[in-house]
């Protein structure tokens, strides 16, 4: 019987996504790909999500699921994993590839899958880099261009890309003419600890309505094969697709205290900055800044920790503009020694690396991408923002009776 592997192919970019998928099912004999569209999930509570199952020759079924709780995505975990479930009872297919629709995250979808005792063996987000910047800057709500994954779903095309992009370890790039090396090094310094492996455009996928009947099943009669894995060159997409895949470092590598941030490089005219302070930052003066500052990059991420508030750890997350800001806890400083048992090895060990004698791990760990960078210029409004050495001598009291216009942001 052959043990089945799962391999979620994900992004934004939909050409690229779809010829990684036909490049999985081409490459790998016995492999099938489950899609749910949810372009209807944004018309309300009769709307259905459509499910496609496919291989290499075409068509195999077509299903259709309501939504749950208002909730595409939600439809689409109650519906994916029975799906799955049934190709693996089977013992026929290799692998399955759940090809994620266009603003669906990988990371949910991941965690469904494993926690469902399925073996998951790979994350995948396909990407054209051409597209790479277009999309980086794009503030567009998601609503309204078609893209929703529910009607109450308030997520921008960039933020969304962005996501998708640096979650998965594996980056399936497609072989653009239009992108030129400024694209690739602005795709290197976003996510330099991904695996990047070259697609080629494969067309247009069979279509589930109107070009194919799906066929009967079950269907498959052949004799399983032994093994479980296509034989792949190393670096190629099929060897990525059964690389393996660890949820719970995927979401360490994400999260705000221990995400594993990109390093300073400047190369093709793209700059990633990384500027790391301990000393606080005043909260009017950052406040006031904050609009140069999302504009100043393509993409920007860290952590950081403001004056008057000096035990929150706080999340900076900007693309297209925008800027999302959110409390994710306490520093590790401020909890008690009882309490670091019940913390994360991996957190711990990212405090340690920003670990200060005074202040602890509360830190200024602040990232910035972009082509065109003003390295000087941001750095000097960066600096401007911190407390002055008065403030800062003043001590925590003086601090913390700081004004607080982040409440806007934290909703306090």
């Amino acid at each position: 019987m052959t043990q089945l592997s799962v391999a979620i192919v994900g992004g934004l970019h939909a050409d690229a996504r779809r010829a990684a998928v036909e490049a999985l099912l081409a490459g790998v004999p016995g492999s099938v790909a489950l899609h749910h569209d949810l372009s209807t999930a944004a018309d309300g509570p009769d709307a259905r999500v459509v499910r496609t199952v496919r291989d290499a020759a075409g068509l195999i079924s077509t299903g259709e699921t309501p939504l749950v709780n208002d909730c595409a995505c939600c439809a689409l975990r109650e519906d994916l994993v029975p799906e799955l479930e049934r190709f693996a009872d089977a013992g026929l297919t290799r692998l399955a590839v759940v090809e994620l629709w266009d603003s669906v995250e990988p990371k949910a979808m991941a965690e469904v899958v494993a926690a469902s005792g399925l073996r998951l063996t790979s994350v995948i987000t396909a990407v054209d880099p051409a597209l790479l910047l277009p999309y980086l800057g794009n503030g567009d709500d998601l609503a309204d261009r078609g893209l929703a994954a529910a009607g109450t779903d308030q997520r921008t095309v960039a933020d969304t890309f962005a996501r998708q992009l640096e979650y998965a370890p594996i980056l399936a790039v497609l072989d653009s003419a239009e992108a030129d090396d400024e694209d690739r090094a602005l795709l290197a310094q976003l996510h330099p600890t991904a695996q990047r492996v070259p697609i080629e455009s494969q067309g247009a996928p069979p279509a589930p309505e109107g070009r194919a009947e799906p066929r009967d099943q079950p269907r498959r009669t052949r004799t399983p094969q032994r093994t479980t894995t296509p034989m792949a060159p190393p670096g190629s997409l099929l060897a990525a697709a059964f690389a393996g895949f660890d949820v719970d470092a995927a979401a360490a590598a994400q999260h705000p205290a221990s995400a594993l941030l990109p390093t300073d490089a400047d190369e093709h005219g793209v700059t990633t900055l990384v500027w790391h302070r301990h000393r606080p930052f005043h909260p009017e003066r950052l406040y006031a800044a904050l609009e140069d500052l999302c504009c100043a990059a393509a993409r920007s991420r860290g952590r950081f920790w403001l004056a008057e508030r000096p035990d929150t750890l706080l999340h900076w997350d900007a693309a297209g503009g925008a800027l999302c800001v959110e409390s994710v806890g306490p520093w590790l400083a401020s909890l008690p020694d009882a309490a670091w048992d019940m913390v994360p090895p991996v957190r711990r060990a990212a405090a340690a690396l920003d670990w200060h004698p005074e202040h602890g791990d509360r830190c200024q760990h602040l990232v910035f991408t972009s082509p065109g960078l003003d390295r000087d210029g941001l750095e000097r409004l960066l600096e401007s923002c911190l407390l002055t050495d008065a403030e800062y001598a003043a001590g925590r009291a003086a601090w913390e009776r700081l004004p607080r216009p982040f409440d806007t942001f934290l909703e306090v």
